[in-house]
């Protein structure tokens, strides 16, 4: 499968942007995209560390099922690489019973200097089966959207 890559230009400094990924306060609030919620339940903001967060699709939503319970996402998320304010390597697993969402998939943060502000790239790689890669990019626009508007 391809790789599916979003991006955005967001008024502000890679360093800033960075931060904004590794604060778990700060990520759990733009995140989650659209109507979504999220929980971080772990958080360790160094090499081979990570995080383990549950996203909550809302009580009125009608297409979307959660991979993991009804109504949530939960995902392990490993950095492989950290190269602030520039990089981040993340292996993600998502936490389901069903095969189709079986795997690690990488996800490449990169925050490249851009005219207006810092452009911030997500390259995800080996989507699992079962996350179809408009999904996926639907839901990265959300969140570089929210994380942009913290920005404003």
């Amino acid at each position: 499968m391809a790789d599916v890559r979003t991006s955005q230009v967001i008024k502000a400094s890679p360093e800033a942007l960075y931060r904004a990924f590794m604060d778990p306060a700060v990520l759990v609030e733009w995140l989650p995209p659209a109507q979504m919620t999220g929980v971080i339940h772990a958080f360790d903001a160094r090499v081979g560390g990570g995080y383990r967060m549950s996203l909550y699709y809302p009580p009125d939503e009608r297409t979307f099922r959660g991979k993991t319970a009804e109504r949530e996402d939960r995902v392990d998320v490993r950095f492989v690489d950290l190269v602030p304010p520039r990089r981040i390597v993340e292996a993600v697993t998502f936490d389901s019973p069903d095969p189709a969402f079986a795997g690690e998939m990488t996800l490449v943060v990169t925050f490249d200097d851009a005219p207006g502000g810092t452009e911030v790239s997500f390259v995800a790689s080996n989507l699992p089966p079962g996350v179809r890669p408009q999904d996926h990019d639907d839901g990265a626009r959300l969140s570089l959207a929210q994380l942009a508007r913290r920005f404003e």
